[in-house]
């Protein structure tokens, strides 16, 4: 079934359901159990999801693929390691874009194909030098099922998804990035892969207070920085993309 995704990775299961990938992940890797770079924690049929800010992350027993991937970051430096969700998005979103062309980050968490959210994406730090990067991808949820007029799937886009080939391409590509990170900046390559460079935006901040204007770039620490009545980088928050303005171009 995952003959292509176990090809990369050194460690993968399948779970006929479970909680949540992420927490269970990170519950084993905490009480000692041995887990190695890319090993994979995966489901079909997550029943307690979260995503950021500890938001439940429901769907239907089929129709998402939760995948949770430990990533062994001890050689990344410290200064360097907001830039994993990042790479993570990055990776999922060539992954996603080898059956469906054209899908982007959506800054600082999701792939959006269009304006529409396909998959979402939560890093999680496990021990030190160990993360766990948890993602939920809409497969073959139909339009009924998708949760908001804001989200897709691989389904209502008219494509049957190769699950296996997602997952391989995904690992693969998340290998090469932790990699490369390693080595040193990511900056470049993630701005050119982040749709949110150069949109309007809200940013809703976990303070409760709110930023509007032009994001205009990535900092070197992988935030966003936003250019409204003044200049802002922002390392967290929930971002709208918001309709250009009559005098955009």
């Amino acid at each position: 079934m995952w003959s292509l995704a176990e090809a990369v990775s050194p460690r993968l299961i399948d779970a006929e359901h479970i909680g949540s990938t992420n927490a269970d992940l990170l519950a084993r890797i905490r009480q000692g159990e041995a887990w190695p770079h890319l090993g994979v924690l995966l489901t079909r049929d997550q029943r307690g999801g979260r995503g950021r800010l500890d938001r439940r992350w429901v769907a239907p027993a089929g129709t998402a693929l939760a995948v949770s991937v430990v990533l062994r970051i001890d050689a990344v430096p410290a200064e360097r390691r907001g830039w994993v969700p990042l790479i993570a998005g990055v990776a999922m979103a060539e992954a996603v874009s080898s059956q469906i062309p054209g899908a982007m980050v959506k800054w600082p968490n999701d792939v959006l194909v269009g304006e529409r959210k396909i998959c979402g994406i939560l890093a999680e730090v496990a021990t030190e030098g160990t993360v766990v990067v948890g993602s939920g991808v809409n497969t073959r949820m139909t339009a009924e099922e998708l949760p908001t007029d804001t989200a897709t799937s691989f389904a209502s886009e008219g494509v049957n998804v190769d699950e296996d080939r997602l997952l391989a391409d995904y690992l693969r590509r998340l290998s090469e990035l932790t990699a490369l990170v390693e080595r040193g900046s990511v900056r470049a390559l993630v701005r050119e892969a982040c749709v949110t460079v150069g949109r309007r935006v809200t940013a809703h901040l976990p303070d409760g207070t709110h930023l509007t204007g032009r994001a205009i770039d990535l900092d070197e620490y992988g935030r966003l920085v936003i250019d409204g009545a003044s200049r802002h980088a922002v390392s967290a928050g929930d971002v709208v993309h918001l309709r250009p303005a009559p005098t955009d171009h």
